[in-house]
């Protein structure tokens, strides 16, 4: 992905994307888990359970969230797969903050481990977990073909990746619906919850420039996946995308 193709959040900052997705987690992060279930009607829940549900045939052990944001997708998966570890990678420390406190109530420290890391430069060998997960994580890497190619290489063979992202719907009426809703409805509710205007601006212009579908599937190949699936969601406005080593 080039320079010229690169959605930020704020365009009038001379940070590289990477900085600029830190602190605008960062701003957001005291808000983000309600406005993800505001903004989605609650079906974003619904999401993460259908994708954590995608690892149940290999049962993982070790488990890595990428992008790991306050935890919910690892949450999820500790709850459906009951994995030995999960680790959690994000590079906004407001996020994990949140997280930590979520994982403090639930008494999971010895369970799930957050890190503040860099999603396109795993602090982690080869070969270390059985499953990666990354829920709406990935459309913010500043390089996603580096990031996923990460992705692979920690994985053990066999291992799977579990990816949700948002998706562009394709067909009417529900592109036309969705098109207003995403670029009217959303930013003006998200300006208004959250301390952060650009956010909810940036979220449906970095949707609009993600390679979904098979796009998507023809990167994870190319980066070492050597199966891969694609699942639309909910009339196409979110993909689960599993990729096995």
């Amino acid at each position: 992905m080039t320079t010229s193709e690169t959605v930020k959040p704020y365009k009038d900052s001379e940070t590289d994307k990477k900085q600029q997705v830190a602190d605008m987690f960062d701003n957001i992060s005291p808000t983000y888990d309600f406005l993800n279930h505001f903004l989605s009607f609650g079906i974003d829940v619904i999401w993460r359970k259908k994708a954590i549900r995608a690892l149940q045939t290999i049962q993982p052990q070790q488990l890595l969230d990428v992008a790991t944001g306050t935890g919910d997708f690892a949450l999820e998966a500790i709850k459906t797969l009951k994995p030995a570890k999960v680790i959690g990678v994000d590079i906004s420390r407001g996020m994990l903050d949140v997280a930590k406190d979520k994982i403090a109530k639930k008494g999971l420290e010895g369970q799930f481990e957050v890190l503040l890391g860099d999603s396109e430069n795993l602090p982690f060998p080869q070969h270390t977990f059985d499953a990666v997960t990354v829920a709406f994580g990935v459309r913010n890497f500043e390089n996603l073909e580096k990031g996923l190619a990460d992705i692979c290489r920690v994985l053990k063979p066999g291992g799977k990746a579990v990816i949700l992202e948002f998706s562009k719907p394709k067909k009417f009426p529900i592109k036309q619906l969705y098109g207003f809703y995403s670029h009217r409805v959303l930013p003006f509710i998200g300006k208004v919850f959250s301390k952060d205007s650009r956010a909810y601006t940036y979220l449906p212009e970095s949707v609009a420039q993600f390679p979904d579908g098979k796009d998507f599937t023809d990167i994870l190949s190319r980066v070492g996946f050597s199966e891969t699936a694609c699942r639309p969601q909910t009339f196409g406005i979110c993909t689960i995308y599993i990729g096995t080593k």
